[in-house]
Order: C-alpha cells, then sequence, then structure tokens
C-alpha cells in the first residue's frame, strides 16, 4: 500500500546520493541541497539543476538566497537556526519557494514571518540519533497543524515500517533524510 501526499521533499547532501530516474511521478518531488556548495564544482551544480527542471523536478539551496538565485534554483531552505529575513522582492516572484524548518512553537512563528510557503515540522516519529529523544507522534502533530494556519511538512523517523501513519497525518506533504540513503527504494512507495 502506498502514501498519497501533495508534496514529497528529499534531503540531499551531494549531487550523486540520488538517483533521478528512481523518482517516477516528478512533479511532486523537491530536493533540499543541504552541503557546502563550495565543495562542489559549481558548473556541475548548474548542470544537475537544469536537469532537474527538466524533469520538473524541484531544487531548493539551504540558507543561501543569493547563490540560489544565481543558480536558477526553484527555492531556498531555511534551517530552524536561520532567523534572518528575506528581501521582500522575492515574495513577489510566486514560482520562488521558500521551505522553513521547525521544531517547536517559537520557530514556527518565525518562519511564518520569514514567508515560508511550507513549514517542516521536526520529529514526528522516534528517532534513533543521540540526543534527540523527544518527539510529537500523529495525534500531537494534527493539533499544531489545526492551529497554525501553514502548510506543514512531517519530518523525522519516518521509516519503511511507520510509512502508512503518514495517511493519517494532516500535513502536505513528507520530507525524508536518513531513510532515503540506508533504503533509496522508499521512493516508490510514495506514491
Amino acid at each position: 500500500m502506498f502514501i498519497k501526499k501533495n508534496k514529497y521533499y528529499i534531503y540531499i547532501e551531494n549531487l550523486s546520493s540520488i538517483n533521478l530516474n528512481l523518482i517516477k511521478i516528478k512533479s511532486k518531488f523537491s530536493l533540499i541541497y543541504r552541503y557546502n556548495i563550495q565543495k562542489e564544482n559549481i558548473y556541475k551544480v548548474k548542470e544537475f539543476i537544469k536537469l532537474c527542471k527538466r524533469k520538473s523536478i524541484k531544487f531548493l539551496i539551504m540558507n543561501d538566497l543569493r547563490l540560489a538565485l544565481k543558480l536558477g534554483a526553484n527555492g531556498i531552505y531555511l534551517s530552524a537556526f536561520n532567523r534572518g529575513f528575506l528581501n521582500k522582492k522575492i515574495y513577489l516572484n510566486s514560482s520562488f519557494e521558500i521551505v522553513g524548518s521547525a521544531h517547536n512553537f517559537r520557530e514556527i512563528h518565525t518562519k511564518k514571518k520569514q514567508g515560508c510557503n511550507h513549514i517542516v515540522l521536526s520529529r514526528i516519529f522516534k528517532t534513533t540519533y543521540k540526543n534527540k529523544k523527544s518527539f510529537y507522534g500523529v495525534s500531537k502533530f494534527n493539533l499544531i497543524a489545526k492551529n497554525y494556519n501553514c502548510k506543514f511538512i512531517a519530518l523525522g523517523g519516518i521509516r519503511s515500517n511507520n510509512l502508512m501513519l503518514i495517511n493519517l497525518v494532516n500535513c502536505s506533504g513528507i520530507a525524508l533524510l536518513s531513510e532515503v540513503k540506508k533504503k533509496p527504494v522508499i521512493i516508490h512507495r510514495l506514491f
């Protein structure tokens, strides 16, 4: 059985960490590039963005608005630690996507003030990360989503064995980080 959401975000740390041929329904996928771009060849990143655009896959760059505009990315991803505000001219371009990340109520308010189209709310399920023991669960996540007028994206602890619980969550999409690295075939279950 599969899950159905409007958006799927996949975090990548380098360009070779994702096989674009695994993605079948391309218009629903966005890649969040969260690696130090200076270590990659800028020309290779530009070519990869062009390939993503040809395949209707959105490409977001983490925390660097100037670089995102320079490379022609589809948007920017603002991490939870980024509390700076963007230039108001960006809001006029409706095709430029602004996605933010939040872990608590204070960060949700900050991301709303930053003008984020979607907010990635982190940890919906229990994770195995050291020093990160708290998580929301389906009920608490749904209560938060109900109280805020935002489009939330679920992140954290999404594995193959709990993927079906995502259908119970009131979110517009999901984001995957470590599970895509461990089991790339999970992308096939997202339709």
